[in-house]
């Protein structure tokens, strides 16, 4: 049984839990699924207080957050003030993390194979097809490549996931850049869809020679083949939590209208390449004000009690004076 349906069998976020009053209502990005499975169980063992969170990709919980069917919104995608202003939204960082490429290759351990942008963007746009092209040869002069076709496994989704994906494509290829592009849904050049990180974990494992994007929790919980990848200072990288660290250290929280900041590409030698945060969204003004007060309870005992279990699945705290930024914004901000 994978961790992910582990947590679905073990009922920490299931929607039979909207069977009690004091549950808090979610939906959104799977990138940080893992994270808040973990942390909602600690929370409902320690309160009573449960949190029904549907894992459904950062679209479907900013279309859900718009439509008030639930107290709170999660993307990895962030939105920017106008948007937020315009729908009368408060956005915050709840967790950062990383997304790796995972490849299904016989005979290939994890962190094995070396991948950059432009040879991952190629990839991706169609245009290397074989496992055994001089460009991924080049990269990996001691791996035995085979001669087979490469498999592309992506989002059918809208994704954070993909947003921070394509973003981090779009830095490494001017051609991926002005024929694809970034965003939570792209008109992808080739691959087959898989619906959630859950899906393309799933895929990935069943496929053969394939390769595919996921939150680095899931290439570790379902002990897929995770490559290491050449960063902006042209440094190879294992996918490690001091790596994702690294790229985490230059974030600018403070100046950030909105907290819209973009961790992907970031300079250092130790730096992984494609790092992210995942976001949370509210009404300014919400309509249940009490479930609101419920669902700004949890995450600030997330941010009080969850660091060390984040950190037990590879993702990265928010920054204690984050934190408290973060908490001035909520009571300024939220109506609850």
């Amino acid at each position: 049984m994978n961790f992910v349906k582990a947590i679905v069998a073990a009922g920490l976020v299931a929607a039979s839990t909207t069977a009690f009053a004091a549950d808090i209502t979610g939906a959104g990005a799977t990138f940080p699924y893992p994270i808040y499975s973990k942390w909602a169980d600690a929370y409902k063992k320690e309160t009573g207080n449960g949190l029904n969170y549907q894992s459904i990709g950062s679209g479907g919980g900013i279309k859900q957050i718009e439509a008030k069917t639930v107290t709170f919104g999660a993307s990895d995608m962030p939105l920017k003030v106008e948007q937020l202003e315009k729908d009368g939204l408060v956005q915050w960082p709840m967790v950062m993390g990383a997304i790796v490429p995972v490849v299904n290759i016989e005979g290939v351990k994890p962190g094995e194979m070396v991948l950059d942008g432009q040879t991952l963007a190629d990839i991706f746009q169609g245009k290397i097809t074989k496992w055994d092209d001089a460009a991924i040869k080049k990269l990996n002069p001691s791996v035995k490549l085979p001669s087979t076709a490469i498999t592309v496994v992506r989002r059918s989704d809208g994704s954070g996931t993909t947003f921070n994906f394509t973003n981090y494509l779009s830095k490494a290829s001017a051609d991926w850049k002005g024929k694809v592009g970034e965003g939570t849904v792209v008109e992808w050049p080739v691959g087959v869809g898989a619906k959630g990180n859950e899906g393309v974990s799933g895929n990935i494992s069943q496929t053969k020679d394939s390769i595919g994007y996921v939150e680095y929790a899931y290439a570790k919980q379902n002990k897929l083949t995770y490559t290491a990848m050449v960063n902006g200072a042209g440094k190879t990288v294992q996918p490690t939590v001091e790596a994702f660290q690294a790229a985490a250290s230059n974030a600018d929280w403070t100046h950030a209208p909105g907290y819209y900041v973009i961790l992907t590409n970031q300079p250092g030698d130790k730096s992984w390449p494609i790092t992210a945060s995942t976001f949370i969204l509210m009404h300014k003004e919400p309509t249940d004000k009490a479930a609101a007060a419920e669902a700004l309870k949890f995450f600030k005992w997330a941010f009080a009690n969850g660091g060390k279990m984040a950190e037990e699945l590879d993702y990265i705290p928010m920054p204690d004076a984050v934190v408290k930024l973060i908490e001035k914004t909520w009571s300024s901000d939220i109506k609850s």
